[in-house]
């Protein structure tokens, strides 16, 4: 057991649900880990530092500017606010408060999910399209019958369904709307740096402390120049005298500086320290020199040794799946017998037992978990074939 987490009562886990963020998300590289160390050893202004750092974020991913933040949730907060506000400094400071103002954001009822809390937190009202007893993503002519003159925006859930990326854009430029995309974890492959930009997308979000393996609370937002530059001034420290501001003017122009000093934004509760900026750095430049074909194989066996060990237990029914095009997970089934453990009462035994032992849950009510290689580490796949085999071996 970690010293730090010993002191503090606080027991480790087994991470076989893969880059979550209860748990913790991914493990730092030592290099990502000594960056923020010597970071915090020495002051810098953070909107130089955020500037220098967006400059390689849009070098990675084809964008015109980036942003560092404190999460993928941050980021989308962040792109809205951006959308509501753009540079204007008193729509700026009503935020969260739209009320008179446009401030309705479209989103396909196939992509409604717990984390587009994040739109609405910055003031935006949600308008869902498309038709749910078909359990279908709406068509263009669909998405374009909700735009009026209230419409800031158009937003997409990477991942959620089959909805194409590039039709949504094109009817959102039709319009001259942005479109966010939530991408938070959609890395790797580490093309996804790219893909929704280069799709159209007018900001995206990523996940800092997931694929990227950087700091837990750390998020990336990319994207177009002037979008990026409302979301930073919504989020940095504006204590200034307006006669002592001076915003770096790669990301921030002249005649904005000269209108005077915004207020401190809604974004100003989701700061994120130059140890984090900096701990994102380096861990987007290890993830792009990453191998990422190798890993892709290393964690493929993982999956496949541990599924080996796992076919011994006879109460399991157990099978290797495709996880996203990357590497493969370990899907458990439980046989629905009413002598048997069911897949929720064996999550529950597990996450109570010594050590802890966590896996993806989402499906536990249908019989089903999943171990996502992604995060465990040497001993874990062991431990986790000894603790089943101990719960349904017998």
């Amino acid at each position: 057991m970690s010293q730090i987490y010993s002191r503090l009562g606080v027991r480790t886990v087994i991470n076989g649900a893969g880059t979550l963020t209860r748990l913790g998300g991914s493990l730092m590289e030592p290099e990502v880990v000594a960056a923020m160390a010597e970071a915090s050893r020495s002051f810098v202004r953070i909107d130089e530092l955020q500037v220098a750092v967006g400059r390689r974020i849009a070098e990675a991913t084809g964008a015109e500017a980036g942003l560092v933040t404190s999460g993928a949730a941050a980021a989308v907060t962040l792109a809205a606010a951006a959308c509501l506000a753009r540079l204007d400094f008193a729509r700026m400071d009503r935020l969260p408060d739209t009320r008179g103002l446009p401030n309705e954001i479209i989103v396909a009822r196939s992509h409604r999910n717990g984390y587009d809390h994040a739109l609405r937190a910055a003031g935006a009202r949600i308008v869902e399209v498309g038709v749910a007893e078909r359990t279908r993503d709406p068509q263009p002519w669909e998405i374009e019958a909700a735009i009026h003159d209230r419409t800031v925006a158009v937003a997409f859930a990477a991942g959620f369904s089959d909805l194409r990326l590039d039709e949504v854009v094109r009817v959102a430029e039709r319009h001259s709307l942005p479109v966010i995309v939530d991408a938070s974890a959609e890395l790797p492959p580490r093309s996804n740096l790219r893909t929704f930009i280069a799709a159209g997308a007018s900001l995206v979000a990523f996940s800092g402390g997931k694929g990227l393996r950087g700091p837990q609370a750390s998020g990336i937002l990319c994207g177009r120049r002037e979008l990026i530059a409302s979301a930073a001034l919504q989020m940095w420290d504006m204590d200034h005298l307006p006669a002592l501001w001076n915003p770096p003017a790669e990301l921030v122009d002249r005649d904005v500086v000269t209108r005077g000093v915004p207020n401190h934004g809604l974004g100003r509760a989701m700061k994120i320290g130059k140890e984090e900026i900096v701990g994102l750095a380096v861990a987007l430049e290890r993830f792009l020199a990453r191998d990422e074909a190798g890993e892709r194989e290393r964690l493929d066996q993982v999956a496949v040794e541990l599924a080996a060990g796992l076919k011994r237990i006879t109460a399991l029914d157990v099978s290797l799946v495709e996880h996203a095009g990357r590497w493969r997970q370990v899907r458990l089934q439980f046989p629905d017998q009413p002598d048997r453990q069911t897949a929720i009462v064996v999550a529950r035994e597990l996450a109570q037992g010594s050590p802890a032992i966590y896996l993806a849950d989402a499906g536990a009510q249908a019989g089903v978990l999943v171990i996502d290689p992604f995060c465990l580490q040497p001993g874990d796949a062991q431990a986790i074939v000894a603790r089943l085999d101990e719960l349904l071996g017998a």
